[in-house]
């Protein structure tokens, strides 16, 4: 099974991303623009692996207080259109965490730089060459959880389903 570890987005959030996908569209961009259901951020691509039950089971040691990130830029990685977020120091502790966990489990995952990002877009044709990258209002969302994903292919595109999730840990207030 084709497992990864994502931050599910807030429905302000998806919101945000489906504007910046009808812009596109009224500029007359066509490709392969990602459902509303499969808008996330990937935290750590495992790939094929066939034991989700070990994968959160070495996930059991990563521990982190509920965080706000927040969108506010469109970008590109070649033909790869995506929204991105103003930099996250504790997003940042949380992917090394969870890497370091999945490293420690003997877990494959892709170990390429982290670049936190929401894909909108893949292989865009703009009917006349050039498109105006829209400027989002900065959207801010709070992750309280991490999710363990599973992609699969359907007839029209990927389903993703998910396995289990981590749960951010709550301060108490003393």
């Amino acid at each position: 099974m084709r497992l990864f570890l994502a931050i599910p987005l807030s429905r302000e959030m998806k919101r945000q991303a489906e504007d910046i996908q009808e812009d596109f569209c009224r500029q007359r961009v066509r490709g392969n623009y990602s459902p509303e259901e499969n808008l996330h951020i990937t935290l750590a691509f495992i790939g094929e692996y066939d034991d989700p039950d070990r994968v959160l089971e070495c996930l059991e040691s990563v521990s982190f207080q509920p965080f706000a990130i927040t969108a506010d830029r469109v970008g590109s990685f070649g033909s790869l259109w995506w929204m991105g977020f103003q930099p996250s120091a504790e997003l940042e502790r949380l992917v090394k965490q969870i890497r370091r966990a999945l490293a420690e489990g003997e877990i494959p995952f892709d170990r390429k730089r982290f670049q936190a990002h929401v894909t909108l877009l893949r292989r865009p044709e703009c009917p006349d060459g050039q498109v105006a990258f829209p400027e989002p209002e900065p959207v801010t969302m709070t992750v309280r959880h991490f999710s363990l994903m599973q992609s699969t292919r359907g007839k029209n595109g990927m389903i993703y389903t998910e396995l289990g999730f981590v749960r951010a840990r709550e301060n108490p207030q003393i």
